[in-house]
Parts: structure tokens; sequence; C-alpha cells
């Protein structure tokens, strides 16, 4: 992540927007919480809730450890310097999750953990409460022909080779956490320009 974003200064006259999934996948979540505690003083962000963010709410708020942990929540205990199943979270961090957005929504572009239904207008997704928790879970306008979406939707979530480019559609997840053939990059775009910034995961 660090060397991604050495890729994209200089910052200063940019909005980053991250989409998610901060944890569970890899040794450092902690140390990458951290980073983008600092990183958001010096930088105007937005930090979008990922479905592994949620999975950690709801393992501190609704006792519902059993899923987080099967999906990498031991990773990011033991980043913590725990062990166990349990975890003390620093109060910025349990702030920073908390906080999360389940999306951002622009005049151009509307952002997305997972993305959202492909038979309705953003516009009424947002207005449906159970469609806007599945923002955090999408996948099946991955195949759609179609969408009916006001604007351009930008997501993660669902792992591809390369970038997914659409119409009205744009997806950056290129597995960085799995080293399989195709996968393994770390992806930004910037926007107006759908310039697309890549790092090859390093460890």
């Amino acid at each position: 992540m660090k060397a991604l974003l050495e890729k994209i200064k200089p910052y200063y006259d940019r909005k980053f927007i991250f989409v998610g999934d901060y944890i569970d996948r890899g040794p450092g979540s902690k140390q990458v919480v951290d980073y983008l505690l600092d990183f958001k003083e010096k930088v105007d962000c937005v930090f979008l809730r990922g479905n592994h963010e949620q999975m950690l709410l709801d393992a501190f708020h609704n006792h519902k450890k059993e899923m987080w942990l099967m999906n990498g929540g031991r990773t990011t205990i033991a980043s913590y310097g725990s062990e166990g199943e349990e975890v003390k979270l620093p109060d910025s961090h349990k702030e920073f999750y908390e906080n999360t957005r389940l999306y951002y929504d622009t005049e151009d572009y509307f952002f997305v953990h997972a993305g959202l239904s492909p038979a309705k207008t953003i516009a009424a997704s947002i207005e449906d409460e159970n469609e806007v928790q599945e923002f955090l879970w999408e996948r099946s306008h991955l195949n759609a022909f179609e969408t009916p979406w006001e604007k351009t939707v930008v997501f993660g979530h669902t792992p591809s080779s390369k970038p997914i480019q659409k119409e009205n559609m744009i997806g950056i997840d290129t597995g960085c956490v799995f080293d399989r053939m195709g996968y393994g990059q770390l992806t930004a775009v910037k926007l107006p320009e759908e310039e697309f910034i890549q790092q090859t995961a390093i460890d």
C-alpha cells in the first residue's frame, strides 16, 4: 500500500477514496490502519467499509465472531499483539472502523466496497436500507449486460486479473493478496482520467 501511494504523488490536489477491506488479509492489519490514520492527517481521505470491517464490527458489537475468525480475523487479532480470539483495539482504531462509510456519492461517481443491484437505480438502492447493507457483499452486477445506474460505480471486493471497465462500472480489486497467476496487484484509479496505477505485492 505504501509503495502504491508513493506512485500517486503528489497528493495535494486529490481526494483519496479507499474502498475497504483494510484488514484480515496478511499480517499487517494494525499497521495498515496506523498508516491510514497518519495519512488522513495530511491528505483528504474517505474510508469506505468493506465486508471484513463489517465482520469485525459484528464480532465486537453483536458477538458474531465465528464468521470473522473464519475469514482472516485471527491474523488481524495477531497483528494487535493478541492471542486467541480476544483483541483490545486502540480507541483510534475502534473509531476508524466505526466511522467507515457504506458509500460515497459524488456528481460523477458512486464509490462502494462491493457493488449494488444491477436492477435498480443508485437513488433507489440508497433509499432501501437492505440494499445499502448489500453494498458490502454485492456481486450480481458483474454479470449484468446493462444497469440503470445514473453514474459510474467504482468498487472493489471481487478480485479480477485486471481492472474491470464496463459502461458505468469500474472495478479495482486485482487480488493483491492472492499468489496466483494474474493476481497479486494492488490497484488505484485516477479519476476522471481513468488512469490505473498498480503495485505488485512485495511480500
